[in-house]
């Protein structure tokens, strides 16, 4: 990235170059995938070699690949269309999820930020009608993983159906739906690479009759009309082939938390009162998130800034807004701790020379704020 240091993967990944040549090259060809010529059918030869690619990353069928403008809509699409009025969400998930059913049920969390199993086991118990429980693979903000597999468990001995949010994890831990036991997965390809503004409904019975939010065309068995975003569509197939081959070599892994642990053991050997806010649970190995107490997450992030540091105060979608997050105050967090806190993550594209520039310059902020810190004039 230049002279800076791009640590905001969860927010959106940069684009890889396979990515990109994909998609100009889909570009530059034209056609439509409903067409019948050769321009046509080479288009669609290309949208089912993403969707194969998609399916595959998650482990899923490709005909039971449904293509949307990205994460929000294919949410929508599932809590909207899956013919369940009684929907349970847990407290952390995506403001695309948790907003979008207006009377939907909340299921704690605990403190170590994972879903309340015996919570959720009371409340379907307490209603027998059809249910759809939503929970996230793992957190946007902190990266904690939720206990999907378990959560399925219980929902499907109350007859309820699963979705799982899976935009975070894809591509950096391994997803199999059947070990999940969901209904329903979504994918963003911008946090693994690909382009902005595609996402994907996975489902696990791709005869399961979704329905539609747009009508007007057969498109994508009829589950969203209009002609398919072909070049974000190929760029996401690259991503997701990608992100699999990652995975499956291990490497991603590993080096990804490598880098993740380093950042965090250099943060608190430095500035002995910072924290790192969910260190004791299973997390994404590319997710920090480091709490200064009494300096405000927005001036940490804009301080970073300046520095060249590219991180956030939260979610994405809310950036701008001065709130508390509902992740942290679900997890009981007192609220002073809470708007201290940011998030760093890494990706492809992260290298050492990234945590020791972010490490520098976030030191050097804490001494400026009085904190008795380490390190900080060779840091900075």
């Amino acid at each position: 990235m230049g002279d800076t240091a791009y640590l905001d993967y969860n927010a959106g990944a940069p684009a890889r170059p396979e990515v990109v040549a994909a998609m100009a090259e889909a570009l530059g060809d034209g056609g439509n995938p409903s067409s019948v010529h050769a321009h046509g059918r080479r288009a669609r030869k290309r949208m089912q070699d993403a969707r194969a690619a998609v399916a595959a990353l998650a482990g899923a069928d490709p005909a039971g690949v449904v293509f949307t403008s990205g994460g929000t809509e294919a949410n929508a699409l599932v809590l909207s269309g899956c013919g369940r009025a009684r929907v349970l969400v847990s407290a952390i998930e995506h403001p695309s999820v948790r907003d979008a059913v207006r009377d939907a049920e909340i299921v704690p969390v605990g403190a170590d930020g994972r879903v309340d199993l015996a919570a959720l086991d009371r409340r379907l118990a307490a209603d027998d009608g059809p249910a759809l429980v939503s929970v996230m693979a793992a957190n946007n903000e902190t990266g904690i993983l939720q206990p999907v597999s378990e959560v399925a468990r219980l929902a499907r001995a109350r007859g309820a159906l699963v979705h799982c949010d899976a935009a975070q994890a894809a591509g950096r831990v391994p997803l199999s739906m059947s070990d999940l036991g969901v209904d329903f997965l979504t994918l963003s390809a911008h946090k693994l690479g690909g382009p902005a503004g595609i996402g994907a409904v996975l489902l696990a019975d791709p005869a399961f009759e979704l329905a539609p939010m747009l009508h007007g065309g057969g498109q994508e068995r009829h589950r969203r009309a209009g002609t398919e975003n072909l070049a974000g569509i190929v760029g996401f197939g690259i991503a997701a082939r990608i992100g699999k081959d990652d995975l499956s070599q291990g490497d991603a892994i590993l080096v990804s938390r490598d880098l993740r642990d380093r950042l965090e053991a250099g943060a608190r050997s430095r500035v002995p009162g910072a924290r790192v806010i969910g260190a004791e649970s299973p997390r994404l190995p590319n997710t920090s998130m480091l709490a200064l107490p009494g300096v405000p997450g927005q001036v940490q992030v804009m301080a970073l800034d300046l520095a060249g540091i590219m991180v956030s105060a939260g979610a994405a979608c809310s950036s701008g807004k001065v709130a508390a997050s509902a992740v942290l105050a679900a997890m009981g967090l007192a609220a002073d701790v809470a708007a201290c806190a940011i998030r760093v993550s890494l990706g492809w594209g992260s290298a050492p020379a990234d945590v020791e520039r972010f490490l520098g310059a976030w030191t050097a902020l804490a001494e400026r704020k009085g904190f008795d810190v380490y390190g900080a004039a060779e840091a900075a």
